[in-house]
């Protein structure tokens, strides 16, 4: 049987304040965003003149929280091009974070646990998120340091005393 639509090249980049096109694609899948004026950044990808894939973000100090992404395929499209859209507006996003100083990402993770895994995401506790992040829907919590899936509050805060340190 064959695809009455081929769901082919995309276009990515950038979305701006007043972030429309990624809001309205959150709002037409269903899916929670933050208030306009909580974003910070957000990414878009285009299918011809259409808006196809939103992932925005809200920052907090040296964090930022992404929300999506938000894919939206024709009924008869496979679900590996969804996933590659999905794949590419993170891609942008850690670019973005890296070169803004943003050093911890998190994200609710959305059943794309395979997305934000291979991107050096994993589940962390909800503690971990700074109090202005806090408070946002969603079940489970994954977070990215700077590329690497190296995660340990114990760097952070006033020094520890070593057990059994010499005096």
């Amino acid at each position: 049987m064959e695809r009455s639509e081929v769901w082919g090249e995309h276009v990515y980049r950038p979305l701006t304040a007043p972030w429309s096109a990624g809001l309205e694609l959150f709002r037409f899948a269903g899916a929670w965003a933050p208030s306009p004026d909580q974003i910070v950044s957000g990414w878009g990808a285009w299918h011809g003149e259409r808006v196809c894939g939103a992932l925005l973000a809200e920052r907090s100090a040296s964090c930022a929280m992404l929300h999506g992404p938000v894919v939206v395929a024709p009924a008869d499209a496979p679900p590996e091009p969804a996933l590659v859209v999905a794949t590419e507006l993170l891609a942008g996003a850690l670019r973005h974070a890296e070169g803004e100083g943003v050093d911890t990402l998190f994200t609710r993770p959305q059943g794309l646990d395979r997305i934000w895994v291979r991107h050096g995401f994993i589940p962390v506790p909800e503690a971990e998120l700074p109090k202005a992040l806090r408070g946002r829907p969603g079940v489970g919590l994954f977070g990215w340091r700077g590329g690497t899936a190296l995660w340990s509050a114990a760097g952070r805060g006033a020094p520890r005393a070593r057990a059994g340190a010499q005096r």
